[in-house]
């Protein structure tokens, strides 16, 4: 109100102003018997003693040197005795009846002023109106119009997802369920409102959905739940509304909500970041939906998280979301089976071998597969290739593993440490029992590194003891081991390393019971200050100390093979600084080793050597 008041009264002053200047100049009586005598005047008007007046051509105003003036306004004395009648009669002068400048009345002065004002009202509820949906039928914010995607942009079924058998097992009772629901409807049986994907991102949850609801053939409404979240608290609660009835208007329906960890939080609890009371409201109306139509509508919510953990425990009872399926990355054979549905319109050469592929993509999802084959493609191009090589399918998977060749010109001592830290990496992957295969072994910078070790299990393996985990910290730190080994001193290019050997030791003491003086008890959580849950400091010293004691042992042990194997290590750096890049084949023949056909299968590991200090 009082900002209103203000521009009124702005826009008042500014028009009173711009009266006073573009209407008639007061003059004095003397000024204007002179325009007479001069017959300058050229018509008038009187009403009691004021005059108004045109002149035939602009004079100079008294008293304000450069302006002039046309239209004028004077008063005449009361004693003025002169016959100005006859004057004016003798000059030929317009005596008019009517004002010769009409005033502007209050109502229009009234209108005039209060039309900007009403513009900027009108510019902001057009602006809320495109935000928000001002005027839509739900209220404020309630403009939003939900309408199915498109079954001719969909075309995906269940033909197009792969190496998640289990999840689609799952899944296909909803499908069954669209298409006949009186099959469930005359046995008794109520299927599920709501089922729950969750899983790393790229695993195909939004791919499942999609085909879920082209496999059933039924309508298809999409939504982000950052879509619901407003500034105007009410606009969320009021758009899930129409989201349901629009759903139900079509039912049989799918409602495919993303990402709901936006509004799915749980409320009120050390992971809610503050009251906001927006959220909370979107997140009660679709408690409140899901609980309110019932089975026989035909609509089935599918929502997707890559936190199942945060969600509100309400969301995940049984009567909304029914069922929480896991979408896990897939195994060896689901990859091939995935590298197969992308390669679907690929040109693949005879020697491209996608089950070769593979066996050393362990821990890939879905969507980095499809990249992986995409990559390969573009890079066939370039390579003006007319199909696809397994040459391609390799350098394209080394480019997503490892990153882009940088093209820089590496001193002599520099490509010299980095074949050291590498070649002490390989090694200590070739000895140590239990390690991965090593791969492939490169001083070629790529990326942020100067050179890459990569190691890759054979199959998949889905727990890993205690052993293994100690492999893995003395891999990484072979590097830095090599290093003092041969140098004395150690480089900036083991913080890659020790940040992977620090994280995976401080995992086994704190968290997976590995250390004895801990005991088997979970100290840091898997977020947030371990104080929080009642750790005392006293635990988190003994914690660090353990993690401590863990990385030094293994760092001895690293040096201590290393010594053992100078000869392995020598050989090995020579082969890299003459061919900057040795294969699986190559690195073990070189090494003078041959591979461990029980070689355990665990996580791809990579070290990369970082970029050193002069």
């Amino acid at each position: 109100m009082l900002w209103t008041l203000l521009l009124y009264l702005g826009f008042f002053a500014l028009l009173s102003i711009q009266d006073q200047q573009g209407g008639p100049q007061t003059v004095s009586y003397t000024e204007f018997k002179t325009q007479v005598r001069d017959n300058n005047v050229a018509e008038i008007f009187s009403r009691g003693q004021s005059i108004e007046g045109n002149l035939r051509h602009e004079r100079p105003l008294p008293g304000a040197e450069g302006s002039t003036y046309r239209q004028f306004v004077t008063e005449r004395p009361a004693f003025a005795d002169d016959n100005l009648l006859g004057q004016l009669e003798e000059n030929n002068v317009t005596v008019r009846a009517t004002p010769v400048t009409q005033e502007r009345g209050v109502l229009a002065n009234l209108l005039i002023s209060v039309a900007p004002i009403a513009l900027l009202v009108l510019f902001y509820l057009w602006l809320f109106k495109r935000q928000s949906g001002m005027f839509g039928t739900g209220g404020l914010g309630a403009g939003k119009k939900f309408q199915p995607v498109d079954s001719e942009k969909i075309r995906v079924t269940f033909q197009d997802v792969a190496g998640i058998d289990e999840v689609e097992a799952e899944i296909s009772e909803v499908v069954d369920f669209l298409k006949d629901p009186q099959k469930y409807q005359a046995i008794g049986a109520k299927p599920p409102k709501g089922v729950l994907l969750s899983g790393p991102p790229g695993t195909g949850k939004t791919l499942l959905a999609r085909a879920t609801a082209g496999e059933a053939g039924v309508p298809f409404f999409h939504a982000s739940s950052s879509e619901f979240i407003e500034m105007i608290v009410g606009v969320g609660a009021s758009r899930v509304r129409e989201l349901f009835q629009a759903a139900r208007n079509m039912a049989p329906s799918i409602i495919f909500l993303d990402e709901i960890d936006a509004i799915g939080r749980k409320r009120g609890g050390s992971l809610a970041v503050g009251g906001h009371d927006e959220r909370e409201q979107t997140l009660n109306q679709i408690l409140t939906e899901m609980d309110g139509f019932s089975s026989s509508e035909g609509v089935v919510v599918l929502a997707a998280t890559n936190r199942p953990d945060v969600l509100d425990p309400a969301l995940l009872r049984p009567g909304r979301f029914d069922r929480s399926i896991t979408v896990h990355a897939p195994d060896q054979a689901g990859q091939a089976q995935i590298l197969r549905v992308h390669a679907r319109n690929v040109r693949l050469g005879p020697d491209a071998d996608l089950d070769a592929v593979s066996r050393i993509t362990p821990g890939m999802t879905g969507a980095e597969l499809a990249n992986l084959v995409n990559e390969a493609a573009l890079l066939a191009v370039k390579r003006a290739h007319t199909e696809v090589t397994q040459r391609d399918l390799l350098d394209a998977l080394e480019k997503v593993q490892l990153g882009t060749v940088r093209n820089v010109v590496m001193p002599a001592e520099e490509r010299r440490r980095t074949a050291y830290h590498e070649s002490g990496h390989a090694l200590l992957g070739m000895l140590e029992p239990g390690a991965d295969p090593v791969r492939k072994i490169s001083i070629i910078p790529r990326g942020r590194a100067l050179g890459v070790t990569l190691s890759t299990p054979d199959t998949d393996r889905y727990g890993y003891d205690e052993n293994y985990l100690r492999g893995r910290i003395v891999g990484a730190l072979g590097g830095m081991a090599a290093e003092e080994l041969v140098f004395g001193v150690v480089s900036t290019g083991a913080e890659s390393d020790l940040q992977t050997s620090t994280q995976l030791a401080r995992m086994m003491v704190g968290r997976w019971g590995m250390s004895e003086r801990i005991g088997p008890v979970q100290v840091l959580p898997e977020e947030g200050d371990p104080r929080a849950a009642g750790v005392s400091e006293g635990m988190l010293d003994a914690v660090a100390e353990e993690v401590r004691t863990l990385v030094d042992q293994c760092y001895a042990r690293a040096r201590m093979l290393l010594g053992e194997n100078r000869w392995r290590l020598e050989s090995l750096v020579e082969q890299l600084l003459a061919k900057e890049t040795l294969d699986e084949q190559e690195a073990y023949a070189v090494a003078g080793l041959e591979r461990r056909p029980e070689a355990a299968a665990g996580a791809q590991g990579a070290e990369a050597g970082q970029a050193q200090a002069g």
